[in-house]
């Protein structure tokens, strides 16, 4: 009888968190994640919910995981635009980054359950946000001081302070959509912002 290795047991347990993780996304996009049910997501990926606690002991863990995935994916755009050749506009960006995030309305509602968890700092999603703030900030300082070294953005400004204020303005305006059933236009906030921000940051 063949006995499964344990990288092939790893590989199939790897796919399958991923699977799981690619339905909740989805389900907390569509229904919000209060709406959604553990079995539901179970049933969708073809799991009992046994086998969905598993990989996840719990919605809570499910949840951080999801975030988690959302926070890699972002923080991957923002290094991509880093490294590359190409210094790209970082103002441009932001508001690009913007519409990608209303287009997944559900998971911001996640962000801001999750922000309030994270001022816990006994609670995994403290740990969470710390490590993605750290990366998001140094990732956006690091774009703005390109742009000032090639002379396009101003020199002797402290970037990473200006990467804080940039990802407070978003985070605030996030939790505000939420508070208002989805009425603010993220968007326009933050095009205004970037605006200023390139007018007073740019070099005359």
């Amino acid at each position: 009888m063949r006995t499964r290795t344990k990288t092939g047991s790893y590989s199939v347990g790897r796919a399958r968190r991923e699977a799981i993780l690619d339905v909740a996304s989805e389900k907390f996009r569509e229904t919000g994640y209060h709406r959604t049910a553990m079995t539901q997501i179970a049933k969708d990926v073809g799991l009992s919910e046994g086998g969905l606690l598993h990989h996840f002991p719990s919605k809570k863990h499910l949840l951080l995981a999801v975030a988690d995935r959302r926070f890699e994916s972002t923080s991957k755009g923002w290094e991509a635009l880093e490294t590359g050749e190409d210094v790209s506009d970082p103002f441009a960006q932001m508001v690009a980054a913007t519409e990608r995030m209303v287009a997944e309305p559900g998971l911001i509602e996640l962000f801001v359950l999750l922000m309030a968890e994270a001022g816990e700092p006994s609670s995994p999603a403290h740990q969470l946000f710390s490590e993605r703030y750290a990366k998001a900030v140094a990732g956006l300082a690091a774009l703005l001081r390109r742009r000032a070294e090639s002379g396009t953005l101003k020199r002797g400004i402290d970037y990473e302070a200006i990467a804080q204020e940039c990802i407070a303005v978003s985070d605030g305006l996030q939790l505000q959509w939420v508070i208002s059933g989805g009425a603010l236009d993220i968007v326009a906030r933050i095009r205004d912002f970037a605006t200023r921000l390139r007018a007073e940051l740019t070099v005359a």
